[in-house]
């Protein structure tokens, strides 16, 4: 096996209502409008052609087969002024 590190990196601009909070677990999520939170994370998508459209049409066995091949997730939120 080999192993394979991603790296995701995002800037968004988000209402200044948006706010960073911990769940019971001491996960960091976000807070947003109407009292809903967001937790981002990797999804994975698939296609038939690498040119081509990518989804997220597959089923629970194989996007357990991709989670299970990950043996550590780092998702961490920093808000502040733009």
């Amino acid at each position: 096996m080999k192993k394979l590190t991603v790296t995701i990196r995002m800037e968004m601009e988000v209402p200044d209502t948006w706010s960073v909070e911990k769940t019971s677990d001491g996960i960091d999520i976000l807070k947003i409008a109407d009292g809903r939170y967001l937790d981002m994370s990797a999804e994975p998508l698939i296609a038939d052609d690498k040119d081509g459209t990518w989804s997220t049409d597959y089923d629970d066995d194989f996007a357990n087969q991709i989670y299970d091949m990950v043996s550590t997730e780092d998702i961490s939120y920093d808000l502040g002024e733009s």
